[in-house]
């Protein structure tokens, strides 16, 4: 039953790849007491965030450490049970004093890579974890130089790793969403999300060892403990004094699918509060949240300008679709907002029914969940007449037109000018033309215009 679990979580994001995410600010877990520093809850059908606490703060991550080395080991060993993985000395002596579990490998002894990945992320065992990286990176540091290079790949923009194992160093430390973003990669592998959800698991006989049994670290999906939670899948448990109890676990229920995320928990033997905090947050999660479609597209919306219609000046708008979403199991349309951005203050006909007109964010509990898309309701009929007209208007201002105006008013005011100053000219010649001279008379000449009268 828990494989066709594990399958669907692989599927189910693509089934509902068309649901809008929701903001985890709107929601609070205030039914349960929680002991995580950070942590995180996410729908893997959707990949809305229903809750987050201190999601982008620098947290220790211990040996969930070890879900990117199993990612760098299953992305470079292509054939897992026929490929043998040897422990060196070199790994051996790593290891010692560490205080890790460890699967006690023999220096020298053989372990296929299918068991090798089963006692990493089972029990979590540190020997085989740096075994798994002599062997992919030709040396530790070449094996984390590898880790590193892939969580650049995948966007861990706060996370940084100095050894496959997960012990204490104070460089190196990651963030509850980085981890989010990790474990979603790591868990579509099916290598790793098959052995992530196993309680128990035989390590087949090697070159120097008996069969052995290895019985998983993470008691929430251990049937024989008091913190098991029958809806939980599998996950990838952390602990060190510095990192404090963490966990990463997946949990699947009526067709719903959730990661948590819990980080730095403080250590209370015999307690497992990462393991309460855990299922806690699940419950919340299926009790409280479902896949609800609202505001169908004969939904009215709004009513938009039109130009150019033969008997109207509005038209009708609505939602394309209907908001598919993962909401609170009390939230309807009574509850929702929604804020219109149409695409132009007034629009032209023709329209045609279901031509997109605009958008509307949607609000629930103050926050944007989503946006859909407005079109129009109705065909709206365009006027010939007001065509016509518009288009008579738009031929004489035209660019075009506007321009060839432009040119025959510059060559007539030119022509203007030039007859101006031609008529200067002409009539400036003709004044000199009558012009009449004046002289003085001369005594003489005055006596004999005397004489002659």
């Amino acid at each position: 039953m828990k494989k066709i679990l594990i399958s669907l979580i692989l599927t189910l994001s693509i089934i509902f790849s068309g649901i809008f995410a929701l903001s985890a600010s709107a929601y609070n877990i205030n039914e349960y007491e929680m002991h995580h520093k950070a942590g995180m809850l996410i729908s893997m059908d959707t990949g809305d965030v229903l809750y987050e606490k201190n999601a982008d703060e620098k947290v220790y991550p211990a040996s969930i450490t070890k879900l990117m080395t199993a990612l760098v080991m299953v992305e470079n060993i292509s054939d897992l049970e026929n490929t043998k993985i040897p422990y060196t000395l070199e790994a051996h002596q790593k290891i010692l004093g560490t205080g890790s579990v460890v699967l006690n490998l023999k220096v020298g002894e053989e372990i296929t890579a299918k068991d090798a990945l089963a006692a990493l992320l089972i029990p979590s065992c540190g020997d085989v974890a740096y075994a798994i990286a002599e062997y992919v990176g030709g040396t530790t540091e070449g094996f984390v130089d590898m880790m590193n290079e892939k969580a650049k790949e995948l966007g861990l923009e706060n996370t940084n790793f100095t050894n496959p194992v997960g012990l204490h160093d104070d460089e190196l430390y990651t963030t509850a969403r980085d981890i989010y973003k990790l474990a979603s990669v790591a868990f579509e592998n099916e290598n790793i999300l098959e052995v992530i959800s196993k309680s128990r698991y035989t390590v087949a006989a090697t070159n120097m060892s008996e069969e052995r049994t290895i019985v998983t670290s993470n008691f929430i999906i251990n049937m024989n403990t008091n913190v098991y939670y029958k809806y939980a899948i599998g996950g990838k448990t952390g602990f060190t004094d510095e990192a404090g109890r963490c966990l990463v676990c997946l949990a699947s229920y009526g067709g719903y699918n959730y990661m948590s995320i819990v980080m730095g928990v403080e250590n209370s033997p015999g307690v497992g509060n990462h393991f309460i905090d855990t299922a806690n947050m699940f419950r919340w999660a299926f009790n409280n949240f479902e896949y609800k479609t609202l505001f169908g597209n004969t939904t009215p919306v709004a009513e938009a300008e039109v130009t150019l219609a033969k008997d109207t000046d509005f038209f009708t708008v609505c939602f394309e679709n209907g908001l598919k979403a993962l909401l609170p199991k009390d939230a309807d349309e009574s509850t929702m907002d929604y804020k219109i951005h149409l695409d132009k203050d007034s629009f032209e006909a023709p329209i045609s029914k279901g031509q997109k007109v605009g958008t509307a964010d949607i609000y629930y509990a103050n926050e944007k969940i989503g946006t859909l898309n407005l079109v129009a309701a109705q065909n709206v009929e365009a006027s010939g007449f007001k065509v016509f007209m518009k288009s008579i208007g738009n031929f004489f201002t035209s660019a075009g037109v506007k321009t060839v105006f432009l040119v025959l008013g510059l060559i007539i005011g030119l022509i203007i000018i030039i007859l101006i100053i031609w008529i200067a000219v002409l009539n400036l010649g003709r004044k000199k033309n009558r012009k009449v001279k004046y002289r003085k008379l001369s005594k003489k000449e005055l006596q004999e215009l005397e004489e002659d009268k």
